[in-house]
């Protein structure tokens, strides 16, 4: 077991030196604004099938964000509040309502909304810092740029592999314009672009 936590830590870390932790948390800068209704267009790509509509993630308390997909049109698909430790669906389509889809979605959600990581190793190269962080029996890498500090990159993998990586976009570090979700394991992609309103 020790090997393989070793090779999935020296996959991810492999152009990057080992360097003493400056800290030992990190809190993630985006979904934390309780004021803020996060809108974004939302592409979902599934085995070749697309789909489009509109993400809103709003925080509703100290631990937990309400998050709702609608078609363009304002139709609600699905309804769900989440946060570390808890789930739950206020309404999903029929279509949607599918026990492994629902499953990747929460993984895929509490990963992007999730506000504070417990950093065991740290690693940097010349542009990048990458914090280590257990997440159950699997790990998270924080990629922050070393120029402005922006958080750009979480990679969620198993001990073997990476799972999950969520690319951000951000002008200011604090509201992430583009994000990325991106499966490794199954063809699965979401592309969240901020809404925009005229």
């Amino acid at each position: 077991m020790i090997i393989f936590l070793f090779s999935c830590g020296q996959k991810i870390t492999k152009n990057y030196s080992p360097k003493p932790l400056e800290k030992t948390s990190y809190e993630a800068p985006y979904f934390s604004n309780p004021e803020i209704d996060y809108v974004y267009k939302a592409n979902i790509t599934v085995y070749g099938h697309e789909l489009s509509g509109i993400f809103i993630a709003k925080k509703i308390n100290d631990t937990t964000h309400r998050v709702v997909f609608t078609t363009e049109f304002g139709n609600k698909l699905l309804d769900f509040e989440i946060s570390e430790t808890d789930f739950k669906v206020n309404s999903i389509v029929s279509e949607l309502d599918r026990k492994i889809l629902i499953s990747t979605l929460k993984k895929d959600f509490r990963l992007l909304l999730k506000k504070n990581y417990l950093i065991e190793k740290q690693f940097e190269n010349q542009t990048n810092t990458i914090y280590q962080s257990v997440d159950g029996n699997r790990f998270n890498f924080i990629f922050l740029s070393k120029e402005n500090q922006k958080l750009e990159k979480v990679v969620h993998a198993s001990s073997t592999k990476e799972k999950i990586t969520i690319s951000f976009s951000s002008e200011n570090n604090i509201f992430a314009e583009k994000i990325e979700i991106l499966h490794q394991n199954i063809k699965l992609k979401i592309e969240l672009n901020y809404f925009k309103t005229e």
